[in-house]
């Protein structure tokens, strides 16, 4: 399908992860289309080790599996965005130009499960606790730095901090930077707001 377009060009094709993470070291492409469920290597184990070799390519998920877990896995490993498989053609290859653009692209039914995950109150009574990463992603924010230079501290993409960002202001109850900031000075979180 992407060879009966002008301005797409494969460079390769692979049955596993495995085989996808050596085909991108060799063949260095702007985009991947990654499945998550195969044979020999699962597609976020890949985008995982694509992200810890500092790969160019920008993956998109493109897949039949629409559970939140394989969502975030994804989406956290590093993906620029998650596509169904019956995507229709024309929304197939603008998502392929937009995440090699560098656009987050998330399919309609995905964004809706993905906006549900994050507005659903935390189960325990306190609120939830932030994972170290969220931690040091929110004394970061404490500190005045952009989601780019965050994503450069930490070695992950700017859409995984956008995701911790997300899960912060939904465990803290927050809207922006600011309140999630506020809050976690309140909470002890970050310490003294002198410090």
């Amino acid at each position: 399908m992407f060879e009966s377009v002008v301005d797409f060009t494969v460079l390769g094709e692979a049955a596993n992860g495995v085989e996808a993470v050596d085909l991108v070291a060799r063949l260095d492409p702007d985009v991947v289309l990654m499945d998550l469920r195969m044979p020999g290597g699962g597609g976020v184990e890949a985008i995982k080790e694509l992200s810890r070799r500092g790969a160019r390519a920008k993956v998109l998920v493109l897949t039949t599996y629409d559970t939140d877990s394989d969502t975030l896995s994804a989406i956290e490993a590093g993906a620029t965005g998650y596509l169904l498989k019956d995507a229709p053609r024309d929304e197939l290859f603008t998502a392929v130009r937009a995440a090699a653009e560098g656009r987050t692209v998330l399919s309609p039914a995905i964004a809706s499960r993905l906006v549900s995950v994050v507005r659903t109150p935390p189960q325990s009574q306190g609120g939830e606790t932030l994972s170290s990463r969220e931690r040091e992603v929110l004394a970061l924010v404490a500190k005045g730095t952009s989601n780019r230079e965050i994503a450069r501290v930490l070695f992950i993409s700017e859409a995984t901090v956008k995701t911790h960002l997300t899960h912060i202001y939904a465990k803290l109850g927050a809207s922006d930077r600011a309140a999630a900031v506020a809050v976690a000075y309140d909470r002890g979180i970050l310490g003294s707001a002198g410090e």
